[in-house]
């Protein structure tokens, strides 16, 4: 069968001689296997000792919940039906499968660097793509339909306190009976930022990202962004598609559903947007975790071409520019105090996966007065549309209950908790009924010159 990513990378990289027989270069899953292979069986994700590694292990205590056992499934479906797809219908894949939540854990801390993740999203598409159900459908197409359900956000919310809508809502798309329905804000941000760019540019120029979620659902965030990034001399660029001028979309919740074509679509019409910006060295600077560290890992393996390793090093969290900015100019990001003021952080798997979480600790230790305190937590357990599910709703629940939920209801009144990923916020409220703020709306209230309090 043809692979749906490309996984040629793989090909002929085996140093432990694991590979199976399949895995030769003119069979087209021949990076697929190799790739499954680098799992040599070191049982290292069976520790119980790691940061983020597995969080449906960690839970469950189960090994077939393992990174291990998900390898080995994947690597069995494949020597048991070479070319043909079949085996990754099998129940056995599917719930060796079910669980993993796409953390990055694995590939941060197993030996070998196993993505689990990018493997699972190969072996769903080869299962399902054809055949999502009705929520799939929905939770995969949100970038596009969140268009349509702006014009009922009035019944979402009803939906959402009176209880007879919202049960007959959630039964029928199979959404966990304590989830509050997500509604879009009334105006998006790219509503109320027409314009291409913003700012004076006496600092230099730089991308502005605004994502799905931060887009639609939280504008307040990019707003925030966009007012810290121009009131530190930046002129700041808003890209949208060049032929509609609606906002881009990096294809995360596509993939997260194994539509793999579709998440090439958008991540073509991305990479075609950005990468003007991109050769010329301007930053792009995301603000949601999941989509902007997606573009330095998944589109490698998308088969998007030579722009997308560019597009890599030009894409950077807030943090990651920010901290780069006072490395470079000491002094640029001028903070007022907050005395006596605690700050909790949990931070995103992604951000955890790909080491920019120090950078966020660091850029709010820089805020004189407050005393910021990171949460020793492991996945926050929502993962998307994962905790949604009603199937996965008190697993969800358990991985948040290890130590996210119990240290921010223990948090003093006062105390402000940050959360960049869109889905912790949604769970640390849902959990805790406490709010919690994104870096830039921290760092924007704080700036020196600002009339933020």
């Amino acid at each position: 069968m043809p692979p749906h990513l490309d996984w040629s990378a793989f090909e002929n990289t085996d140093p432990f001689g694991f590979s199976p027989a399949i895995g030769t270069p003119s069979n087209p899953d021949a990076g697929y296997a190799a790739a499954a292979s680098l799992c040599n069986g070191q049982q290292r994700c069976l520790a119980g000792h790691n940061e983020v590694m597995c969080p449906s292990y960690r839970v469950t205590g189960e090994a077939r919940h393992s990174p291990y056992h998900r390898a080995q499934a994947i690597r069995a479906a494949l020597a048991a039906s070479p070319g043909d797809g079949s085996c990754f219908e099998s129940e056995a894949l599917r719930s060796a499968l079910e669980l993993c939540i796409g953390c990055k854990g694995c590939k941060r801390e197993c030996p070998n660097g196993v993505d689990i993740a990018l493997l699972a999203t190969e072996a769903r598409a080869r299962a399902a793509a054809s055949d999502l159900s009705r929520r799939d459908r929905l939770f995969a197409g949100i970038p596009d339909l969140v268009f349509y359900a702006r014009r009922f956000r009035v019944f979402i919310h009803l939906a959402n306190i009176m209880p007879g809508i919202g049960r007959l809502a959630r039964r029928l798309l199979r959404i966990a009976p304590r989830r509050p329905l997500p509604v879009p804000a009334a105006k998006s941000f790219h509503d109320t930022h027409p314009l291409d760019a913003y700012g004076t540019g006496e600092r230099g120029d730089v991308v502005l990202l605004a994502d799905t979620f931060s887009n639609h659902f939280e504008p307040a965030i990019a707003k925030a962004a966009l007012e810290l990034l121009t009131g530190l001399g930046y002129r700041v660029h808003l890209p949208r598609r060049s032929s509609q001028g609606q906002p881009l979309c990096c294809g995360r919740t596509y993939l997260s559903q194994g539509r793999i074509e579709e998440a090439k679509h958008r991540a073509s019409e991305l990479l075609n947007t950005l990468s003007p910006f991109a050769e010329a060295g301007i930053p792009i600077v995301g603000l949601e975790p999941s989509c902007l560290l997606m573009l330095r890992d998944e589109y490698r393996a998308m088969g998007l071409g030579s722009k997308v390793t560019t597009l890599a090093r030009n894409a950077l969290m807030l943090e990651e520019f920010l901290v780069r900015l006072v490395d470079e100019t000491p002094g640029a990001l001028p903070l007022k105090p907050l005395p006596d003021r605690q700050i909790l952080v949990h931070g995103h798997c992604h951000q955890k996966a790909f080491g920019t979480q120090a950078a966020v600790e660091r850029l709010l230790g820089m805020i004189p007065g407050v005393f910021v305190t990171p949460i020793k937590a492991g996945c926050c357990g929502m993962a998307g549309a994962f905790g949604y599910e009603a199937e996965h709703d008190v697993l969800s629940i358990r991985m948040a209950e290890e130590q996210l939920l119990p240290a921010v209801r223990n948090a003093p009144t006062g105390a402000l908790i940050v959360a960049n990923g869109t889905s912790c916020r949604q769970q640390i409220q849902h959990g805790t009924g406490r709010s919690s703020l994104h870096l830039a709306q921290i760092l924007l209230m704080q700036l020196e010159g600002t009339a933020h309090a």
